[in-house]
């Protein structure tokens, strides 16, 4: 009797231990909290990538070039310094306390484990707004400059225009003017609309 119930016993605190070696599913708070910063997204996308164990100078490197929009080879020291240190001391502990690295600190590198891949579609969704937002700004400058191009041709012609230097009625010069606002409003609203089309067709 006495052996059964230690038996039992045994039993049921190998099970406690087990249940406590497991890593706590995260929930959206803490996805969103851990994504909060630039840092430690980078970190996770650049881990995403890489699919294993990598280095922590790495990490660092990775992450400080994607936050000085340069390349790794072109880094300063003190651009890597300035990541490597908040990543050492702040950003991968927590990731590692979290249970989505594990981060061997005196060895310097950190393994990604299964709770990664969570993030997958967050970091995607990041990318792909920021894709957007930067198409955006491009199409925005195509057509202030489009829109300044036009204006210096109109100032040009009614200059020439005022000193006799094109002898055009002023309605055929007023027609010009116009017609060349219209085919610049008429490109942009159709740029607009195709990148409008394709962003649908994606999704």
């Amino acid at each position: 009797m006495t052996l059964e119930t230690d038996r039992s016993a045994h039993t049921s605190d190998d099970a406690e231990e087990m249940e406590s070696d497991e890593t706590p599913e995260l929930s959206s708070d803490d996805i969103f909290h851990l994504l909060q910063t630039n840092r430690r997204r980078d970190t996770i996308r650049y881990l995403l990538e890489e699919e294993g164990a990598v280095k922590m100078r790495d990490v660092a490197e990775y992450v400080a070039a994607r936050e000085n929009d340069t390349t790794i080879a072109e880094l300063s020291s003190t651009e890597r310094q300035r990541v490597y240190i908040p990543l050492y001391q702040s950003h991968l502990p927590k990731l590692d306390e979290e249970g989505v690295v594990e981060y061997n600190q005196p060895r310097g590198t950190v393994e990604p484990t299964d709770q990664l891949e969570i993030f997958a579609p967050y970091i995607e969704a990041t990318e792909k707004g920021t894709a957007e937002l930067d198409s955006r700004l491009a199409s925005d400058r195509a057509v202030r400059e489009y829109y300044v191009t036009a204006v210096a041709a109109s100032a040009s012609l009614l200059l020439a225009s005022a000193l006799g230097l094109l002898p055009i009625p002023g309605v055929a010069l007023a027609a010009i003017i116009t017609a060349l606002f219209a085919l610049i409003t008429l490109v942009t609203n159709f740029s607009q609309f195709r990148e409008s089309a394709g962003s649908l067709t994606a999704q």
